[in-house]
């Protein structure tokens, strides 16, 4: 497996934590929504407390999910780079990994 495809399952597996995030958010917002008629003072504050989190969750949210990206694009990038100026170098990496790999696979 290369640098590449780690970071690739590294931004696949971050992206889906992003969309578990997401989705709490949004259930939490369903409650909020689903105790709306109720008028106890307790649930009241704890209401507005809910909302104010969810309001911070969601612009964090949209943060890391932005720095996210970002890393990711900057990593393909460097990768690339690296690989388009030191072709020799990637392919007798790749080639010793697989070496390395067939070996120990052909031990089972």
């Amino acid at each position: 497996m290369s640098y590449s495809d780690l970071a690739e399952s590294a931004s696949e597996t971050k992206e889906q934590l992003v969309a578990n995030l997401r989705r709490v958010v949004s259930d939490a917002e369903d409650l909020l929504a689903a105790t709306a008629g109720q008028t106890d003072t307790k649930i009241t504050e704890l209401r507005a407390r809910a909302k104010e989190n969810l309001h911070l969750a969601r612009e964090k949210l949209a943060d890391a999910d932005a720095a996210l990206r970002a890393r990711a694009r900057q990593a393909a990038e460097y990768t690339d780079e690296y690989v388009h100026d030191n072709p020799w170098s990637s392919i007798g990496a790749a080639a010793a990994l697989g070496l390395l790999i067939g070996v120990l696979l052909g031990r089972r």
